[in-house]
């Protein structure tokens, strides 16, 4: 249970979380009693999405030689031999299974979009490091996060209770975007140089190191400035400027990201990273339903 663990990345998991708690309170808004089921289904989903796009990352790194022994970040559970690859990728197809079962539910709930945006989720998860062209390795990765990991999880979540769009839930998706690009970013800056080597173009490598810190920083700060902003343009409750109790939790991560070059040093930032995004989507939706 150990390995399955490390190999499903807990640390990145927030960037599953948090879309389906920001999107299904911004509903709240509008609705007395939100569809529980509906709510549990998107947040499955999501998770398993996440750790079904891990697990494939794994497998198909391992397979394309890109990670190495010298790679910074964690230990990867296929490349290293802790599990052999065929397992991975079985697992892989049941983390997606399990994805695939809750989208089913959602579709029956609230319509074809769903499935449609689901399939669409997996087949991205998939072709992240797989398929015979991966966009992860052509620096794609982080428009990626940003699409699926922020507009299409935040609206999402939000349609699947009120079956249609709106401004607000599109605003606030952009900073849990933001945040959880952000995620992706520190992973890629640490292991920049390794990719290099492993041809592995990702964002990180076609920027260099220090325009890739620069980028991190504006991911978050972006985060930050496009609450107010999105409240005053789309009319959101005030409540949810309480997102700015979360500023201190930046400083430590966005010291190490703009500073260091260790493997310890980065980890850290990563992790620290997910925890802004748990914290500020904690504090986004506690807004939302106060001011609901």
């Amino acid at each position: 249970m150990r390995l399955w663990l490390m190999a499903a990345r807990p640390r990145t998991l927030p960037a599953a979380i948090a879309p389906v708690l920001v999107g299904t309170a911004t509903a709240v808004q509008h609705v007395d009693d939100i569809r529980l089921g509906a709510f549990f289904a998107a947040l499955v989903g999501s998770i398993f999405i996440q750790i079904g796009t891990n697990l494939a990352n794994d497998y198909s790194d391992a397979k394309r030689g890109a990670d190495t022994a010298d790679r910074l970040g964690p230990v990867r559970v296929t490349s290293s031999g802790l599990v052999a690859p065929k397992r991975v990728l079985v697992a892989t197809w049941i983390a997606f299974g399990v994805a695939v079962a809750a989208g089913i539910y959602l579709t029956i709930l609230a319509g074809i979009v769903i499935l449609i945006v689901g399939a669409a989720s997996i087949l991205a998860g998939v072709l992240y490091t797989g398929g015979p062209r991966p966009y992860g390795y052509a620096g794609l990765g982080e428009l990626f996060v940003f699409l699926f990991f922020g507009l299409v999880a935040v609206n999402g979540s939000y349609y699947v209770q009120l079956e249609h769009l709106d401004w607000v839930p599109f605003g606030l998706s952009l900073s849990v975007g933001f945040l959880a690009t952000a995620i992706l970013v520190v992973n890629n800056v640490r292991d920049v140089d390794t990719d290099r080597r492993a041809g592995k173009m990702t964002l990180a490598v076609r920027l260099g190191r220090q325009r890739t810190r620069n980028l991190y920083a504006s991911l978050v700060a972006a985060a930050f400035v496009a609450i107010p902003i999105v409240l005053l343009a789309a009319d959101g409750p005030a409540w949810c400027l309480l997102v700015l109790l979360a500023t201190p939790l930046v400083q430590r991560p966005l010291t190490a990201v703009m500073t260091r070059t260790d493997g310890p040093a980065l980890n850290g930032a990563l992790a620290g990273t997910g925890a802004l995004l748990a914290v500020f989507s904690l504090l986004l939706t506690t807004g939302l339903l106060i001011g609901a």
